[in-house]
């Protein structure tokens, strides 16, 4: 190309919207895998996590605190169950609601998750040294609370 005027400008291709978006879109798609290696979903993950993190729950507070829609938290504890990573029991305050808690098989189930986060998080930051990737992280996090805080989803 000899005219200057039909070259590639960057442009767009270097916009933080894109750049964020493209990111991550190949960040989903390396967690998908790691999971999907284990036979999981990204659901299955966040809700074993939440259980680990905060004890037993109702399936609405379990929704709320993984951000799990209540559409999508019904089918993901079933499949969960079915697979015995998690067990339902009546509340003993509320018989009318199940008391979601994590099984010794789920447990064993998110660190295989963990384990497959983990590499899917150092192949996803791999040009980045660990100085950069906590820089990144924090920047990230920072845009992240700034928006949640904007538009009331803060938690």
């Amino acid at each position: 190309m000899d005219d200057p005027s039909q070259e590639p400008r960057d442009g767009w291709r270097m916009l933080p919207s894109w750049l964020l978006t493209q990111t991550a879109n190949h960040a989903h798609r390396l967690v998908t895998d790691g999971f999907s290696a284990v036979d999981a979903r990204g659901y299955h993950y966040r809700v074993l996590a939440t259980l680990d993190e905060s004890g037993p729950a109702s399936q609405a507070a379990l929704g709320r605190r993984s951000g799990i829609h209540v559409s999508e938290m019904v089918a993901t504890i079933n499949e969960l169950a079915e697979r015995e990573l998690v067990e339902r029991a009546p509340d003993p305050a509320d018989r009318r609601r199940n008391v979601v808690s994590l099984t010794t098989a789920g447990k064993r189930q998110l660190r295989r998750l963990e384990k497959q986060l983990a590499e899917r998080q150092d192949e996803l930051l791999a040009p980045l040294s660990p100085e950069e990737r906590e820089q990144f992280t924090e920047l990230l996090s920072k845009l992240l609370d700034h928006h949640d805080r904007r538009s009331g989803e803060a938690g």
